[in-house]
């Protein structure tokens, strides 16, 4: 029995209030289609007091070995052949925390921690960031004009996000079910751009309003995944009437996504008031599908 504080579910979804490594270990063999999520980054940001909060953990080996149990238990509940897209960034290292000032490669940790796991590395999609936008919300000393003129071997690119993939390949015996489109469904001018290693056009803004979800002075960071980048993972690499799941649901950014594209949405939020709004945006979402294809008949 799945060790939940709460669960929600609707039409062609369900989200449980609950621990995500509880969650996740309770999800069938072979039952997910597709997982795409942003997980913690390390120590990087709190998301909650609780300390089975990923988020509070006190250095990257701890997070990573909190971590792995998601993605042990994921590889076990995923279907034979398909893939699991995670959302990640390099880290930032700072003098007076870690003793030296730079960055940390968070994610080639995830990918080694995937890879014992019995994942297979597949593909990774960079994300392009505006560096001008990055330096005026952090004010980060290495994007700094001032820091250029004054001693350039302080200067560094902004920071860049990624979507790595990994597959589970079958074992010997196991059914696949091939991802397959058509010509109509995903045109070749798509594909290729889409098959771009950089995809320049990601709409930063397009997201879910976390506004409303921010409630305690415990929280630091809430910054939910856009949702160009949940539609191109959940396109790509998953069917109609799938399930998609989402370990850190958040408000439900890949719930709203999963069943305005067709497929069911399983999640995991720790956070109740995260968990909440997320009942509603994927309500709402479910709904809106609806009425669509009712206007179609």
């Amino acid at each position: 029995m799945t060790k939940v504080i709460d669960q929600a579910s609707g039409d062609g979804w369900h989200v449980w209030n609950g621990d995500a490594v509880d969650v996740t270990r309770a999800l069938p063999d072979r039952s997910v289609g597709l997982s795409v999520y942003s997980p913690p980054f390390a120590n990087l940001y709190t998301y909650s007091s609780s300390e089975r909060d990923m988020g509070n953990c006190v250095d990257d080996a701890e997070f990573l070995e909190h971590y792995g149990f998601i993605v042990g238990e994921l590889y076990r509940a995923t279907r034979p052949g398909r893939l699991t897209c995670v959302h990640c960034k390099d880290l930032v290292d700072y003098r007076g925390r870690d003793g030296r000032a730079g960055l940390r490669d968070f994610p080639g940790e995830i990918i080694r921690l995937h890879e014992a796991k019995g994942w297979k590395y597949h593909s990774r999609v960079t994300i392009w960031k505006d560096p001008v936008i990055e330096m005026q919300r952090t004010k980060a000393h290495g994007l700094l004009y001032k820091q250029l003129r004054g001693d350039s071997t302080f200067s560094r690119q902004g920071l860049a996000e990624y979507v790595l993939t990994f597959r589970r390949w079958a074992d010997e015996g196991e059914e696949i079910a091939p991802v397959t489109h058509t010509a109509e469904s995903f045109p070749l001018t798509q594909w290729q751009r889409w098959a771009s290693p950089v995809w320049m056009d990601i709409d930063q803004t397009r997201v879910l309003n976390v506004q409303v979800a921010r409630v305690d002075q415990d929280e630091k960071h809430m910054c939910p995944l856009q949702l160009d980048v949940i539609e191109r993972c959940v396109g790509l690499w998953s069917n109609p009437g799938d399930v998609v799941y989402s370990p850190f649901t958040g408000i439900g950014s890949e719930g709203v996504v999963a069943r305005e594209m067709g497929r069911r949405f399983v999640g995991a939020e720790l956070k109740p008031e995260y968990w909440q709004y997320a009942i509603r945006n994927i309500s709402a979402a479910g709904r809106q599908r609806d009425l669509f294809a009712s206007a179609s008949l």
